[in-house]
């Protein structure tokens, strides 16, 4: 608490505590008259190692999850939430779903994405250096990773549970946070069958402190002595060579410049597990005015690290001159399912107002600009489009050879991932799965993730 009020200098702090089961904690949480222009929800297990507030007051996205270095789980986004008051009101609005296990698992997410969906509101993502699940009882523990269990029972959320249990230490002799962690994970798996109804989850996660010390007492486990912050900068002296991933780290400006629907979006969160604050595709009017006025040193990159897809894809020559030991990376798809890929995206996404289209114009606006300067036409043509293709590869190619340390091409459709992409930036692998987030992986792709779970 006492970190998060020194980082974030809040105007308020509101305490929530030993509220079961959560969604009734988000009901509280909903409940309180926020007056600021920004709510940050800040959960215990997280502890806040540099200044975020100055963020804040730069700030004006509906939302920003934050990523977090988690000591079972490696960069992810989690614990900490900057969001708008605005947004705030809108979530205390919703009506919370009946029998919806999306909603048990994760209420507070639940709500905030019904809220936004209807107000097409944008979401960021943001690295800042805070520590998650690095301290905690094992209590807490047992009962984080029951949950977690129960949250990774999905063909997405599975594999990524999967490998980051891979990369745990080997089992000892004595208890460890992570031996912990499996306890609450074989727990959870002979308790809660797969096919458990929304309410019978419900009341498992209602009860995780009773079934937490009954097993801790079952096992013999003695709990540990408090934490306090001489502990934690004891651990920073201990690690002054970790890796730090915010602010005051430094990053080059990061560029991808891969035509749409060849894993730009899959690329943007990649970079974002490794401590790049990138934006995909950004729709801001000072992006657009300034790119389509010849002007390179762009406002967005003041506050980020980087930007990606056709906003910038054009204009690699330029911006590599104006930012020096930047680095780019071309992302690559087998051409016929590329084609077949953006026929489908551009029939869903019009470059004029239609009836019942709920776009506002200045964004159609945006895309009918980068669409010519990229493509020479608004709409799909599929010969255009694969003469474009060839000869932006081509382009790229051609303009990198005199540097060859400033990029990188990658086909992330076709299984390419961390460990191509982490050794260009000089960063360790995260423990996380690649994040597909659009383009369909190839079949093998698929076959290894379904082997995960399997093996599993």
């Amino acid at each position: 608490m006492d970190l998060a009020i020194r980082h974030i200098q809040p105007d308020r702090v509101h305490v929530i505590d030993h509220v079961r089961p959560f969604s009734e904690c988000v009901n509280q949480m909903l409940r309180i008259p926020y007056r600021g222009d920004y709510v940050v929800f800040v959960d215990a297990d997280c502890l806040i190692l540099e200044d975020i507030r100055g963020f804040i007051e730069r700030c004006d996205t509906a939302y920003v999850d934050t990523y977090v270095s988690d000591r079972f789980r490696g960069r992810l986004h989690c614990g900490v939430h900057i969001t708008r008051n605005d947004l705030v009101r809108r979530m205390a609005q919703v009506v919370p779903p009946n029998d919806d296990l999306q909603y048990v698992l994760r209420p507070e997410s639940r709500i905030r994405t019904l809220a936004m969906a209807p107000l097409m509101m944008s979401k960021q993502f943001r690295n800042f250096d805070i520590l998650h699940d690095h301290f905690q009882y094992y209590r807490h523990i047992f009962a984080k990773y029951a949950l977690r269990e129960l949250r990774s029972r999905t063909e997405t959320q599975l594999p990524v549970l999967n490998m980051a249990m891979q990369r745990w230490p080997e089992p000892n002799d004595e208890q460890d946070d992570f031996e912990i962690a499996r306890h609450a994970i074989a727990y959870a798996r002979h308790w809660v069958a797969k096919d458990s109804r929304a309410d019978q989850v419900n009341a498992f996660i209602e009860a995780l402190d009773q079934h937490a010390d009954s097993e801790m007492a079952r096992l013999g486990i003695a709990e540990k002595d408090a934490f306090s912050e001489d502990h934690l900068n004891e651990w920073l002296e201990r690690n002054n060579e970790r890796q730090v991933y915010g602010a005051q780290a430094p990053k080059p400006k990061v560029f991808g410049i891969g035509l749409s629907r060849t894993g730009t979006r899959s690329l943007t969160h990649a970079l974002q597990i490794l401590g790049f604050d990138t934006i995909h595709y950004p729709l801001d009017p000072d992006t657009y005015n300034e790119i389509a006025n010849g002007q390179y040193d762009l406002t967005l990159l003041k506050n980020h690290d980087g930007i990606t897809d056709i906003t910038v894809a054009p204009y690699f020559a330029q911006l590599h001159k104006r930012y020096p030991g930047s680095k780019f990376i071309l992302t690559v798809r087998d051409k016929e399912s590329w084609l077949q890929s953006c026929q489908h995206h551009w029939f869903n996404a019009p470059p004029f107002l239609e009836d019942g289209e709920p776009e506002p114009e200045h964004r159609l606006q945006i895309r009918r600009f980068f669409r010519a300067a990229t493509y020479g036409c608004y709409d799909f043509v599929p010969e255009r489009f694969s003469w474009v293709y060839d000869q932006h590869v081509k382009n790229v190619l051609e303009y990198f050879k005199d540097y060859p340390d400033d990029l990188l091409v990658i086909d992330v459709c076709a299984g390419e991932g961390f460990e191509t992409l982490a050794p260009f930036f000089n960063r360790p692998m995260p423990c996380a799965v690649f994040p597909h987030k659009g383009a369909a992986l190839s079949q093998q792709v698929v076959s290894e993730l379904k082997k995960e779970m399997i093996d599993a």
